[in-house]
């Protein structure tokens, strides 16, 4: 519902201020790429929204997002899109705040939960970061939301939906994956959450 949506954007966004996230970007770590990753959010929101045959699995962004960028920056740059999309008649009000909350921030959240138990319970390896968090954790954090908000609006013939969702995030977790596994191994500095000391031995780099 619109009032389940409104309470959680405003609890994810005032824990996201809270952080002020600002405080977190490391010397050295360039903010444009995220940065042009999050421009592009509003396309990718916006597709399928009024086709003919009716709402169409939309691919999120918001976990390659996080990973580059944080939890609580992420989460800020969501709440803009979301604001821009609304703004400029794009979605409804209602339309926008359903997209920030299941496109948005509960896959962002659920990876970020993902992300955490990849390091507590996996051995703390490049592959458990590349496969765990940025493949399977992606899927899951994709996947799972979407199957929820399918089920809360009671949609008819909702299996052709929930494999559609299936499939378009496995698609989504593969590219983002892919994306992550060529940053750590050419750019890692443009990843918030990943850093040589939390996933190689002492003495080890990343594969370039």
């Amino acid at each position: 519902t619109a009032l389940l949506d409104s309470l959680l954007v405003l609890s994810a966004t005032g824990i996201a201020l809270w952080l002020r996230p600002w405080r977190l970007i490391a010397p050295g770590r360039s903010p444009w790429p995220a940065f042009a990753l999050w421009a592009t959010l509003p396309v990718l929101w916006s597709l399928g929204v009024d086709s003919a045959t009716g709402p169409l699995p939309q691919i999120s962004g918001a976990v390659l997002l996080l990973m580059m960028a944080g939890w609580p920056l992420a989460v800020l740059g969501l709440a803009v899109v979301a604001v821009l999309l609304a703004a400029g008649s794009v979605l409804s009000i209602a339309q926008a705040l359903h997209h920030l909350v299941w496109l948005g921030l509960l896959p962002a959240t659920l990876a970020l939960v993902i992300g955490a138990a990849v390091r507590l319970w996996l051995p703390r390896q490049l592959f458990g970061y590349l496969l765990g968090r940025a493949f399977v954790g992606t899927w899951l954090a994709l996947l799972l939301p979407a199957w929820v908000a399918l089920a809360l609006q009671s949609v008819p013939d909702w299996q052709p939906m929930a494999v559609a969702q299936l499939l378009v995030a496995f698609g989504e977790a593969s590219l983002t994956g892919s994306l992550v596994t060529l940053m750590v191994a050419l750019r890692p500095a443009w990843l918030a959450t990943y850093a040589d000391r939390l996933y190689l031995r002492p003495g080890e780099r990343a594969p370039a």
